[in-house]
């Protein structure tokens, strides 16, 4: 067979793989190929009070800035870790000279100063006197030719001279050559003019008004204003726009890279796409300051964004799912492990790793629980002996929860070494431990206690090492048993129930059907008590859940369709309209932690049918948000439609920058705002991750800000916002191993 036929058959096959594949449910399967991630490497010029002018790169990969100190070069600087901007020395004989421009040519940098353009590339050959010696603006030719301006004169400068000079009316903003068809283009704040090389005359080619910034893209010219951008078409000469449906509209620069045109803002950057949608880069997650005045092609495609506080390398790295995880995997061992539990770094000072400390929170064994639920996934997928490491590690903490209180069968939500209760989060919450080294954190909340039960089911039922069975099963016993004893409640040191820790019918029940917490109660202990019968075979939990679904009307609570819940009205209590005022995305957690053993260890199968029905009516009203983790949730129940794609979407444009910075989208022109409602959607379609606040799953992915507190203060911990949706959809087989 002819190698070109053998190659198109393989192309065929490889094209079902991608749409077809599925697994032993007839479920889709993401075929887990290279995709471009995204991520920003930052430098800050290391004199302050230095103006950046202008960017860019060589064929070597080198980066110089123009500025008001002169040129400068990226020192250090990578992922996460800044690097500076300090003066360019490498030239000796380069410092001296009055440099007033900065232009890559031919890959190479070119500068030039009060008397001529030249390079230290093409061993220094590159010289062409000129007679303007306000020159700043350039443009390099097919040939070793240049178009100079100093602002209001342009000079045509070739190896035989300054062959052209003209004033022009209207102030230079800037120049480039047309590679498609010979000559250059001219922009001023009214106009596109051209000058033809060859004729060595100058026409008027575009005039339009409040002009600030342009690019050429193959055949059309893009030009930013201060309310959007205009195309012109070089073959028609067909203008279009202008196009205001952007997420800022105020353009200060444009730059064509690879297949997308990127315009700079006075808040961020934003990337036109082939497919018509934007990418918008903003806040310190992506570069230095907030004003975007220069816009320069980087090495490998990145694109370099220049603001008035420093550079933004926005940097594109083609990577698989498989190794975004092993990136995270690093990030959490690396600085988001506490005594065991899966912690946040806090207290940082503008984004530096190494001032930060690890803190404590009232949710440690809810994140720990999450993180440690991606490893039993990561060990049931890979057997890794790394993982069943790490497992070991997290469930000695979650286990020394228990037992470092005086409380039989009671989850503290934290502990730490005694003496710093004053420093601590929440310090009113702590007591003193038995063991004088330590103290624990009270108060646990139902949100633990789904956490706990789904995590030491999954271990129970995932990992087979017999000890670690063994301390799960006996830690899953022990909290049911306290609940049990305690009437259907979390019982604290005081001997009083906590706030949260309530499972009682007396208090589920007590609210009017539209409360969520009626519906979200009933189906947690529901959950706990199935997955507690499954792994201990005690009989009383199995009975006291019939007794409860039955007497009780527990079924009917959990069943109630998500269409039902909403507000109290007028007539109910406080506590009630306080707990139903909207949505609480804290509740969407709780529900689908506890999905894992209501489904899975469902007592039969027509009740696993009906929680399963119940799972995907819940599911439907989650759809809008494309959270990736209830998506793959639902793929738990076997259903063939549980959003893969979207699943998908949000693990690729996750960002690898966990760091909470300020972010700001309310702003922008390109989202549809919608009537205000009960679920606390703001906007007609969710933003990707890397345009939000970094948000763990209990929080509402259309929140579109945030602004308040310290930006760049903290860093969230990988462990339980993406490895957990990612590991889950590889031990379901919707995910599926790495494919070159």
């Amino acid at each position: 067979m002819p190698a070109r036929h053998t190659l198109i058959i393989f192309a065929f096959l490889l094209s079902l793989c991608r749409t077809s594949a599925q697994n032993r449910l007839g479920q889709p399967v993401h075929i887990d190929r290279a995709f471009l991630q995204d991520y920003s490497i930052k430098y800050t010029p290391i004199q302050p009070g230095t103006s950046l002018i202008s960017v860019c790169a060589d064929r070597n990969g080198g980066i110089r800035v123009f500025s008001s100190s002169g040129l400068l070069l990226t020192h250090d600087g990578q992922f996460l870790y800044p690097g500076t901007l300090r003066t360019d020395n490498r030239y000796r004989t380069t410092v001296t000279k009055k440099i007033q421009g900065l232009s890559a040519h031919k890959g190479q940098f070119v500068l030039v100063d009060d008397k001529a353009v030249f390079s230290n590339a093409w061993a220094g050959s590159l010289f062409l006197p000129h007679q303007l010696p306000g020159a700043r603006l350039l443009a390099g030719g097919a040939e070793d030719e240049f178009l100079i301006s100093d602002g209001s004169i342009i000079h045509y400068v070739t190896k035989k001279g300054t062959l052209y000079q003209k004033a022009v009316e209207g102030n230079i903003l800037d120049i480039r050559h047309d590679n498609a068809r010979g000559g250059f283009l001219i922009l001023t704040s009214g106009s596109v003019l051209r000058f033809n090389h060859r004729s060595l005359a100058l026409e008027s080619m575009y005039q339009g008004k409040g002009l600030t910034s342009f690019d050429l893209s193959k055949d059309k010219v893009w030009l930013g204003t201060q309310d959007g951008y205009l195309t012109v078409d070089l073959r028609s000469m067909a203008v279009a726009g202008p196009f205001r449906k952007l997420p800022v509209t105020n353009i200060r620069c444009v730059r064509a890279i690879g297949a997308k045109v990127w315009f700079g803002t006075d808040k961020g950057a934003f990337a036109l796409r082939p497919d018509g949608r934007f990418d918008y880069y903003q806040g310190q997650r992506w570069m230095p300051g907030q004003v975007v005045s220069h816009i320069g092609e980087g090495p490998d495609g990145s694109a370099l964004l220049l603001t008035e506080a420093g550079l933004g390398q926005v940097c594109f790295r083609s990577m698989t799912l498989a190794d975004k995880a092993e990136f995270f995997q690093r990030q959490v061992r690396d600085r988001h492990i506490r005594n065991g539990f899966n912690a946040s770094l806090s207290g940082m000072s503008q984004g530096d790793l190494s001032t930060g400390y690890l803190s404590d929170s009232d949710n440690d064994g809810l994140w720990t629980s999450m993180y440690l639920g991606a490893e039993v996934f990561r060990y049931a997928v890979t057997r890794s002996a790394n993982a069943l490491v790490n497992i070991r590690e997290s469930l000695d903490a979650m286990e020394r929860l228990y037992t470092i209180n005086p409380v039989p069968g009671f989850p503290s939500r934290s502990f730490e070494r005694r003496g710093f209760i004053k420093a601590l989060n929440n310090p009113e919450r702590w007591q003193h431990a038995p063991d004088p080294e330590w103290d624990w954190k009270a108060t646990t909340s139902s949100d633990e206690a789904i956490g706990h039960v789904f995590v030491f089911g999954a271990i129970a039922e995932l990992v087979e090492e017999p000890s670690l069975r063994k301390r799960a099963i006996a830690l899953l016993d022990t909290l049911m048993m306290h609940i049990i004893k305690n009437d259907w409640y979390l019982v604290d040191y005081d001997g009083k129930p906590t706030y949260w820790g309530k499972w009682n019918p007396v208090y589920v029940n007590g609210f009017p059907i539209v409360v969520g917490d009626r519906k979200l109660n009933a189906s947690n202990i529901v959950a706990m008590l199935q997955t507690a019968y499954r792994f201990t075979r005690k009989p009383i939990y199995r009975d006291k859940a019939f007794e409860l679904m039955q007497r009780h009307g527990y079924f009917e609570n959990l069943m109630r369709p998500m269409r039902f819940i909403g507000a109290a009205n007028d007539t109910a209590d406080e506590h009630a309209k306080e707990l139903s005022g909207d949505w609480n995305h804290s509740d969407d957690e709780m529900y689908f932690l506890g999905y894992w053993g209501l489904y899975r260890y469902a007592f039969n199968d027509t009740l696993r049918r009906h929680f399963r029905a119940a799972i995907i009516d819940h599911w439907q009203v989650e759809r809008p948000e494309k959270e990736g983790l209830w998506n793959i949730f639902t793929a738990i129940t076997g259903t063939r439609s549980f959003d893969l794609t979207e699943a998908i979407w949000y693990l690729q444009e996750h960002p690898m920058d966990l760091i909470d910075w300020f972010i700001s989208n309310s702003h922008r022109k390109d989202i549809e705002p919608i009537t205000p409602n009960y679920r606390r959607q703001t906007i007609k379609e969710v933003l990707p991750p890397d345009e939000l606040p970094v948000k763990r799953h209990n929080a509402n992915m259309f929140q579109l800000d945030h602004i308040s507190g310290t930006s760049g203060d903290s860093e969230f911990s990988a462990g339980d916002i993406w490895l957990l949706p990612y590991w889950m959809g590889r031990y379901l087989g919707v995910i599926s191993a790495p494919v070159q």
